[in-house]
């Protein structure tokens, strides 16, 4: 029975009557050591009914071992592996140690566990318990959380119980100590009547309503103690809390054993596994010896399985014993634990156990490291080579498997741990002090700490720095950063040019120009032809793309080639690169460069017009970043979601997408970024005919009118219009975008340069620029960039009286707006041919079948209309099948239909 607990009762037995109704539901219980957590879960797991339980628990020992809580988890399930989608199979079966590793991202087996829950549910709820949260490894807890936050309609219930609040991104519950009333209830039930008035009143105020303290104080009280002839509670050094009470409590009745059965004990709190026969066998003794801690009430055996009855009672286990004697554990346990499927323990162990540097040790550390960064458990990789790195005896070993470390803690996204890396050292370690503040009112650089180093060793080391100080420091350091290695390497340079284009700083760009050799290396010449693109020389686009699509290049060289192809305006090329570099990604594992792929294929979607793809991408590299912690990317990726937002004329949406991306811009000097947000803001002016205040935002845009245009070549035809439209010609712009054509060539460019000296010349040069404008947009394909200029030139001959003349170019915009579902130019244009004289239906208004939906449902909705199978939609929205089909249940009768054959002709009717 639970004491004191109705409300929160409720509120778990509320999520499981939902989830029998088809509802899923995630909560987080938080709450100190002893406060009632785990009793809370297991009435919860009585109380299931036909839910399906499955159930884990965080041991602290096992925090560094990949998707070990996960395993624990889901085993009940794993039976119904066959019937996940292939990929998400395989991602599973590598992560659990069932089959090689995939190199499969991180989001597959997210998707994959938020798959099996939902075929694991079948017609009943299932219900997840997973308990000590804060010990449950890092990929485990990433895979679990990205599923809870997933659930939907699969009747899937998740509760996680942590001690501290951990930033899941899921509803929340504080377990708070309990009232006067219920903790004298509990007491007097766990000790009875017979405690004298005072001794009661010690324990009670000691307890302070923690139920774990208020059950344990008063069974660690000898019986002078519970007559109050001495002191009643058994001291604790420190710290005086209820949970360090209760530990010491443990402790004293630990005490109290004997000495077989406290040294099996010990063996156990060491062990991770559980497994009875593997404690038995390294504490040398026989089941008889853990019988009185069983009757002690401290663990619990369940066929091979031993758990302590509380975390804390493994903790009192640990700290009772002496060092010698938890060294011992650890090694015994290092020997029993024989065969390649416990390598990664018996490392662990056999660390844990050193007592000095030790290279055999670290060297199998490694070892571990590699095999999880091939199951993407980067988190627990970095750990090992940090571990590793503390056995290193010698400065060089320790120094390059502290930079191994740091680059793993990079790619799991775990940014504070990469600083905490980097800081390592100092005066009595690797490297040197830190390098001054810049002065700029922002933190340090987070440079300095290991030594510049040399080699390749401090190029690594560099590029690390650079990530660190791209995604949460400063994207001009990271730069200051890449360009201070001596005899940089084509990969440093590379990386510093996209330094300094996110920086959008022309100095900075320079300073990497400079360092580019007059015969730079490599094969196609990527460094010489960017130097040339960012020192304003014509460089057809066709000159990146065999770069894009060598598989044998560096990576960052071939997507900085795939964005110079869209900086120089041929997105239709750019767009097919990006998918393939997405592809790559996908299939290798690359979770960073996937939310920058998906960054890039979303602004070349939005150079072509396509919004709806492009805010496709843009949100799913979103969510990955979010998952990340790429801080960076996802202020790009907001900057482009509020560009979306703004030509659709969700002007609200916009507005808050570009003040959270211009607010880590400005503290990130990300330039570039702050630029994009300020154009999307411009964008909602703009397209509602309000040319002062977007000309405030694009002159915000344009701080640098002196660098080389390709670096703001996506704003400053918007620059100009609106100048055009606000009075103030601004023909020095209009000429920045001529030279920006003429070093791309291609008819994209060419029309937008044309359009620009239309609004910038004389009557008389006008309509021949308008009239080139127009030229060049149909060679490029059209799009929503076509069909803006149409509507600028329709309203200028609209404003000569050229009526006719006009309405053919508004109808061509208008019809081009409304299949874009650009609201705001659609009305503009629609308002523009009233003008003329023609009569115009209001109510065609764009996107009126999708407009009855919610987003999600026109995301399922569009992909089936396609003819993808809810498995196949399942895994692009990292949604569950049964999620998918509930959004397909709703969403027939808004728009009257009753089978998926019918959407493709609901959709375009």
């Amino acid at each position: 029975m639970l004491y004191g607990r109705a409300t929160e009762e409720g509120q778990l037995r509320s999520l499981l009557l939902r989830a029998a109704e088809g509802t899923s539901g995630a909560l987080v219980v938080h709450g100190e050591a002893g406060i009632g957590k785990t009793a809370l879960l297991e009435h919860l797991a009585a109380d299931a009914g036909a839910a399906r339980v499955l159930r884990t628990t965080g041991i602290e020992s096992e925090t560094e071992l990949p998707f070990a809580a996960l395993h624990q988890l889901l085993r009940p399930a794993l039976d119904r592996l066959g019937v996940l989608p292939e990929p998400q199979a395989d991602a599973l079966r590598a992560a659990f140690g069932l089959a090689a590793p995939t190199g499969q991202d991180r989001f597959l087996t997210g998707l994959g566990v938020l798959t099996l829950l939902s075929e694991y549910a079948g017609e009943d709820p299932v219900l997840c318990l997973v308990d000590d949260a804060q010990w449950v490894d890092r990929e485990s807890l990433d895979a679990l959380t990205f599923a809870a936050r997933r659930l939907d309609s699969e009747g899937v219930v998740m509760v996680f119980a942590v001690r501290e609040p951990i930033p899941l991104g899921l509803p929340e519950l504080r377990l708070d100590a309990l009232d006067r009333a219920p903790a004298a209830v509990l007491l007097t039930e766990h000790a009875g009547t017979h405690l004298p008035p005072h001794v009661r009143e010690r324990v009670a105020a000691e307890a302070r309503g923690n139920p774990l303290a208020l059950i344990e104080l008063p069974r660690a009280l000898s019986a002078e103690q519970r007559a109050g002839l001495l002191g009643p509670l058994p001291a604790t050094p420190g710290d005086p809390t209820p949970s360090s009470r209760v530990t010491a409590a443990f402790g004293a009745r630990i005490g109290l054993l004997p000495d077989e059965t406290r040294s099996a004990l010990l063996v156990a709190a060491a062990d991770d596994t559980g497994d009875l026969g593997v404690v038995l066998a390294a504490a040398q003794v026989s089941p008889a010896a853990l019988e009185p801690a069983e009757t002690a009430g401290l663990i619990r055996l369940d066929g091979t399985v031993l758990t302590f009855r509380h975390p804390l009672v493994r903790a009192a286990a640990c700290r009772s014993a002496t060092l010698a004697r938890r060294i011992g554990a650890h090694l015994a346990l290092a020997d029993v634990l024989v065969g390649e499927e416990h390598a990664d323990r018996r490392a662990w162990h056999r660390a844990a156990a050193a007592t000095g540097p030790d290279e055999e040790v670290a060297r199998e550390l490694d070892r571990a490291a590699e095999r999880a960064s091939g199951r993407q458990g980067m988190a627990s990789a970095s750990a090992a080579h940090e571990r590793a790195a503390q056995l290193s005896p010698d400065p060089a070993e320790r120094r390059r498997r502290l930079v191994a470390a740091a680059q793993a803690a990079a790619d799991a996204g775990q940014f504070q741990r990469v600083e905490a890396l980097l800081r390592r050292g100092g005066p009595s370690g690797a490297g040197g002090g830190g390098a001054p503040d810049s002065g700029d009112g922002e933190r340090g650089s987070f440079a300095g700490e290991l030594g510049s180093g040399d080699g390749v060793q401090g190029a690594e080391l560099a590029r690390v720095r650079a990530a660190l100080e791209l995604n949460a420091g400063s994207a001009v350091r990271a730069v200051e950063v890449l360009v201070g290695v001596e005899d940089a390497a084509p990969a440093i340079l590379i990386e510093a040019f996209h330094a300094a284009q996110s920086a959008g700083d022309p100095d900075l760009v320079e300073r990497v120009r400079a360092r580019v050799p007059a015969r730079p290396p490599g094969r196609h010449g990527t460094l010489a032809a960017l130097a040339a693109v960012y020192g304003g020389e014509p460089v057809a686009p066709e000159r990146f793309e065999a770069t894009a699509r060598d598989p044998g290049a560096l990576f960052s060289e071939r997507f900085l080639a795939a964005h110079a192809v869209h900086a120089l305006a041929d997105h239709v090329t750019a767009r097919e690169l990006a998918e393939l570099l997405l592809a790559h990604c996908r299939s290798r594992g690359l979770l960073g460069w996937q939310a920058t792929c998906l960054h890039l294929l979303a602004e070349t979607h939005l150079a072509i017009g396509a919004l709806q793809p492009a805010a496709r991408a843009a949100e799913e590299g979103l969510r990955i970043a979010g998952y990340a912690g790429l801080d960076h990317r996802a202020c790009y990726l907001r900057a482009t979601l509020a560009t979306c937002a703004a030509v659709e004329g969700d002007g609200p949406r916009c507005r808050e997408l570009a003040e959270a991306a211009l607010a880590h811009a400005h503290g990130h000097r990300l330039g570039t970024a702050a630029a994009h947000a300020h154009r999307a803001l411009a964008l909602v002016h703009l397209g509602a005919g309000d040319a002062e205040p977007a000309l405030v935002h694009l002159d915000a845009a344009d701080r640098h009118p002196d660098g080389p245009p390709v670096l703001l070549a996506f704003a400053l035809p918007d620059l100009v219009e609106a100048a055009a439209r606000a009075g103030t010609a601004r023909p020095a712009t209009a000429e920045r975008v001529q030279r920006w054509a003429d070093q791309c060539g291609g008819p994209a460019a060419l029309a937008l340069a044309a359009r620009c000296r239309a609004l910038t010349c004389g009557d008389e040069q006008a309509e021949e620029a308008f009239t080139a404008a127009v030229a060049h947009g149909e060679r490029a394909g059209g799009g929503l960039e076509l069909a803006r200029t149409r509507l600028l030139y329709g309203e200028w001959l609209r404003r000569r009286r050229r009526r006719s003349d006009a309405r053919r170019l508004l109808r061509e915009a208008l019809e081009a707006f409304e299949k874009a579902g650009a609201r705001p130019w659609a009305e503009r244009a629609r308002a523009e041919l009233r003008g003329t004289g023609e009569v115009i239906d209001s109510t065609s208004a764009t996107g009126a079948p999708l407009g009855r939906l919610t987003p999600q449902e026109r995301e399922v909705v569009r992909l089936a209309a396609a003819g993808h199978s809810n498995r196949e939609i399942a895994t692009q929205l990292f949604l569950s099948p049964r999620t998918v089909g509930h959004h397909l249940y709703r969403a027939f009768p808004k728009l009257g239909v009753t089978s998926r054959d019918q959407l493709a002709e609901a959709l375009t009717g």
